[in-house]
């Protein structure tokens, strides 16, 4: 009836699978486990508070006049009469705000133009 001279076969193929799909569960759910401590941060003083840096606000219109607050420059004029504004703070922050009829050249001297005068922080303002 039973022949017990065969070497009975061992299918490890089920438990390899069952394996290799919690490896991979544990893969995807481990990077998004977090530990939560309770962390108690040191008070700051209250009296010196940073101070809002101060920003300019560069107008030009499709007829190439620059505007800065009331001030009306040509596009000629601005980048010497620009240079001549020392009272300004070099770290201030500068916003360029230009006419999308533009030529890009004009804008690009414009932008010249600031960064010659000393001033690092220079951004376009698109819509």
């Amino acid at each position: 009836m039973f022949n017990w001279d065969d070497d009975p076969d061992l299918n490890i193929t089920p438990l390899m699978d069952v394996m290799l799909v919690l490896m991979a569960i544990l893969m995807i759910a481990a990077p998004t486990i977090t530990y939560q401590e309770q962390i108690t941060l040191p008070q700051g003083s209250k009296q010196n508070q940073t101070q809002k840096s101060d920003s300019i606000t560069i107008r030009m219109d499709k007829n190439q006049k620059i505007y800065i607050n009331e001030d009306v420059y040509s596009l000629a004029t601005f980048s010497s009469q620009f240079a001549n504004k020392s009272h300004i703070d070099p770290k201030t922050n500068i916003y360029i705000r230009a006419d999308e009829t533009l030529p890009y050249k004009d804008i690009m001297f414009l932008l010249r133009s600031v960064k010659m005068a000393g001033f690092k922080n220079v951004s376009l303002i698109t819509q």
